[in-house]
C-alpha cells in the first residue's frame, strides 16, 4: 500500500486524492500525525507557500433563528445564554469590520441568523457592502445570509459582494439528523446559485456532529464537487442549552487528522480553520496552520475566540505571513521581558501546579 508521503507526491505531480485516501488519513495512527502534517504541508506550501488568509466575522443579527440546527447557539429552542439583537445599523457594522481590518484581515464575513433574507434585507446589506467599500475599496466581502432566492445573490454581486458562504455542515447522509426544517438539498441550492451569479462559493463544514469517518469523507468529496473556493473546517463547540450540549467527539489530533484530509481532497483549495479552532486544536493551533492556509482572527458569531493579538502571533511565530501584509524580515523586534516568579518555593503564595 503508498504510504501518506506517496500519494502527496502523486498528487503534487497532477493526481487526485481518493476516498480511500481520505479514509486512510483519518484513520492514521496518533503516533504518526506529524508525519502526517509533515507531508500533507507540502500541498499547502506548493498552493499558497508561507502566506495565511486572515478573516474576520461581523454578525450582524444574532440569534433569534426559526431554524432547528441542532449544533447552533442561535436556533430555534436553543437555551444558550447567547447575544440577541436585531440588525446592526451600517454605521456599527462598519465600525466592527474596521476593527478586524485594521487587525489585519482581508475578508470581512457579513453573517446574520435566519432562514434566509428577505429582499429587504438584502437591499440593507448591499448598503453596508457599499458604505464599506467606500471607506476600505481593497476589502473582500462575503455575505453569509442563509438560503438565497432567485435573483438575491445576484443583487448582492452588483453591490460589490465578493463571495458567499453557506456551509453544507456535514454529509448528506447525515444531513436529516442534525436538522429538520431545511434540507442539504437546499444548501447545496443556494451554494449553487451564488455560484452561478458569480459569486466565489465559500462552502464548508462542522466536525464532531456524530459523523462516521466515511460521512466525513463524504461531506469533503461533496465540496470538491461543488468546487467551493473557500472550505471553513468548524469543530463543534457543544454550547450549553443545545441538544449537542457535551458532545466531545474530538481530540486535537483528530483535528488535525480532518485537516490534513481537507488539504489532501481539495489541495488547491482556501482550507480555513474556523469556529472551534482554540477549543479543539489547542497547544497545536501552530501545527494545523501547516495544513491549512486561512483563519478567522478575533471572536467568532456567538463565542469568543482567543486574542486578536496571539492570533497574528500565531502566524508570525512560525514562519507565516498575513497574505497581502508586507512581509517581516528577520526575527521580529517585540519583546517579551521574562516574568519574575512571585509565588512557590521561598513564598507564602501557592506554587503553580
Amino acid at each position: 500500500m503508498p504510504t501518506i508521503s506517496n500519494r502527496v507526491d502523486d498528487i503534487l505531480a497532477g493526481d487526485t486524492a481518493t476516498q480511500q485516501d481520505a479514509l486512510a488519513v483519518l484513520r492514521a495512527p496518533d503516533e504518526d500525525v506529524l508525519d502526517l502534517v509533515a507531508a500533507v504541508a507540502r500541498l499547502r506550501r506548493k498552493f499558497f507557500s508561507n502566506t495565511v488568509k486572515v478573516n474576520y466575522l461581523v454578525n450582524l443579527k444574532s440569534g433569534l433563528c426559526p431554524e432547528d440546527c441542532h449544533y447552533c447557539s442561535q436556533s430555534l429552542g436553543s437555551q444558550a445564554d447567547i447575544l440577541k439583537y436585531k440588525w446592526l445599523q451600517t454605521d456599527e457594522a462598519i465600525e466592527q469590520a474596521a476593527a478586524g481590518l485594521r487587525g489585519g484581515a482581508t475578508r470581512v464575513c457579513l453573517v446574520s441568523s435566519g432562514r434566509g433574507p428577505t429582499n429587504r434585507d438584502v437591499e440593507r446589506v448591499a448598503s453596508m457592502v457599499g458604505a464599506l467599500k467606500d471607506e476600505h475599496p481593497d476589502v473582500e466581502v462575503c455575505a453569509c445570509l442563509g438560503l438565497l432566492k432567485d435573483g438575491q445573490a445576484e443583487r448582492l454581486r452588483d453591490a460589490g459582494v465578493d463571495a458567499y458562504n453557506h456551509n453544507i455542515n456535514t454529509a448528506e447522509s447525515h444531513h436529516d439528523s442534525i436538522v429538520t426544517t431545511h434540507t442539504y438539498a437546499d444548501r447545496v441550492d443556494t451554494v449553487t446559485k451564488a455560484k452561478a451569479a458569480g459569486l466565489s462559493p465559500c462552502s464548508g463544514l462542522i466536525a464532531g456532529l456524530g459523523e462516521s469517518d466515511t460521512q466525513l469523507v463524504e461531506a469533503l468529496f461533496a465540496l470538491k464537487d461543488l468546487d467551493s473556493d473557500s472550505i471553513p473546517v468548524n469543530f463543534l463547540m457543544p454550547f450549553d442549552g443545545t441538544p449537542f450540549e457535551h458532545t466531545w467527539e474530538l481530540t486535537p489530533l483528530r483535528c488535525l487528522k480532518i485537516l490534513a484530509m481537507a488539504r489532501i481532497v481539495c489541495p488547491d483549495k482556501e482550507i480555513r480553520i474556523a469556529g472551534g479552532r482554540e477549543m479543539h486544536l489547542r497547544s497545536l493551533q501552530a501545527q494545523a496552520l501547516h495544513l491549512a492556509n486561512s483563519i478567522f482572527l478575533g471572536d467568532y458569531l456567538t463565542s469568543e475566540g482567543q486574542a486578536a493579538e496571539a492570533d497574528l502571533a500565531l502566524i508570525r511565530d512560525n514562519g507565516f505571513v498575513v497574505l497581502g501584509s508586507p512581509e517581516q524580515v528577520g526575527p521580529h523586534a517585540e519583546s517579551h521581558d521574562p516574568a519574575i516568579r512571585r509565588r512557590g518555593a521561598g513564598t507564602a503564595a501557592v506554587p503553580n501546579a
